[in-house]
């Protein structure tokens, strides 16, 4: 069963191809992901190796947590899953846009008489 292991503190330079070479010295990958911006393209300095074994995933662990990748140390952990997260942006259900507040005050647009 593979394994997906977190890898952070990655050179910006650092490419997935660096990540699959790399990462082959401790057993079979079957997949090495860099995560990117979306707006800009660049690397956001964390990706993601899947290993093809337990045990070929700890070993990448013990070779490579700490060590020096393209002139970073970078993190080597097991991955975990995607905690949900709030959505970010665009309308809110609660927006009030003027009229009363819960104080009595009136809010909203100034009188211009």
């Amino acid at each position: 069963m593979a394994k997906k292991l977190f890898v952070g503190g990655l050179s910006f330079e650092t490419t997935e191809n660096t990540l699959k070479e790399t990462f082959s010295k401790a057993g079979t990958v079957e997949s090495a992901t860099i995560i990117v911006d979306k707006v800009s393209g660049r690397s956001k300095g964390f990706g993601f190796v899947e290993m093809s074994s337990d045990e070929e995933a700890q070993k990448a662990i013990e070779m490579f947590n700490g060590k020096e990748l393209d002139g970073r140390n970078v993190t080597v952990n097991e991955a975990r899953p995607m905690e949900p997260r709030p959505r970010q942006g665009g309308f809110q259900r609660d927006y009030r846009g003027g009229g009363r507040d819960d104080r009595g005050f009136g809010g909203g647009r100034r009188k211009s008489w």
